[in-house]
């Protein structure tokens, strides 16, 4: 059965390239894509034909997003399926639509998606970007915060953006999405452990004679107690302090097997590498 997360994760909005001037970013836009999932690649009139050997070698093994791209002569034939269409821009423009950033654009195209309407996302030309015609056939319009001083972007960088927004948007989290998880943490210490630990610190003090004068013992044990209570500790923290406090008052470990086969608890018996 598939697993609603991953039906989430798929089915992302087509991506439109108009007149592409470069094989290098049609396939930099393939390798883009592919890191977030999306697997739609519709291109308009590229400017050196089809196909495009300089696009494959950019794409870098995004096969499986470079082999299903299509082709073709016109906007309103590459969106003829769309259902719902966002628009990229980096300038101001006269057209009266919807101007949304691109956390905001994947929600409302994830919302269309689950929904079940084929969505799309349109990327202009290199130098020019998209004409007000192009844009006059979108839903709404997607814009980047960037500098306005330089506010120019890379086909592949813009892809790259929404492509991570698009993700994003279909996880509970960012971390869910991560690759790698924080492994899941020793739960916290209780106070039963915490004082055992306090208990055994004070001790090994004790016997190092750490508390001199004995009668600033007390106020000593509230600072060290007070220092080692903000540390939030989990039980696999108690645990290893507290065999560092063991390991330096030398206290018998557990049974260890020399390199002649006789048995040890000494910890200063053990040799490198065994205690």
């Amino acid at each position: 059965m598939t697993n609603p997360q991953d039906r989430l994760l798929a089915d992302g909005p087509a991506v439109i390239l108009v007149e592409p001037q470069l094989g290098e970013n049609i396939g930099t836009a393939a390798r883009a894509m592919a890191n977030f999932g999306l697997r739609d690649l519709r291109i308009v009139k590229p400017r050196d034909g089809w196909p495009n050997e300089s696009a494959r070698r950019a794409a870098s093994r995004a096969d499986h997003v470079f082999d299903r791209i299509r082709v073709f002569e016109s906007v309103e034939a590459a969106i003829a399926d769309i259902g719902y269409l966002i628009a990229t821009t980096a300038r101001s423009r006269e057209i009266v639509k919807t101007v949304r950033g691109p956390a905001s654009a994947a929600t409302i195209l994830r919302g269309h998606a689950v929904a079940g309407t084929p969505i799309g996302i349109l990327f202009g030309r290199e130098r020019i970007g998209l004409t007000n015609e192009e844009i006059s056939l979108a839903d709404e319009i997607v814009t980047l915060p960037v500098d306005p001083e330089f506010a120019s972007l890379n086909i592949a960088q813009a892809v790259l953006i929404l492509g991570y927004e698009w993700r994003r948007s279909g996880l509970a989290s960012e971390e869910e999405g991560l690759r790698f998880q924080t492994p899941n943490p020793s739960r916290p210490a209780t106070k039963e452990e915490l004082v055992g630990l306090f208990e055994h610190l004070e001790g090994a003090l004790e016997a190092v004679t750490f508390f001199r004068p004995a009668e600033k013992k007390p106020v000593v044990v509230q600072t060290l107690r007070a220092m080692l209570a903000k540390a939030s500790f989990t039980e696999q923290d108690i645990r290893t302090l507290r065999g560092v406090i063991a390991a330096l008052e030398n206290r018998p470990t557990r049974p260890r097997r020399r390199a002649d086969g006789s048995l040890t608890t000494s910890r200063a018996d053990l040799g490198e590498g065994e205690a």
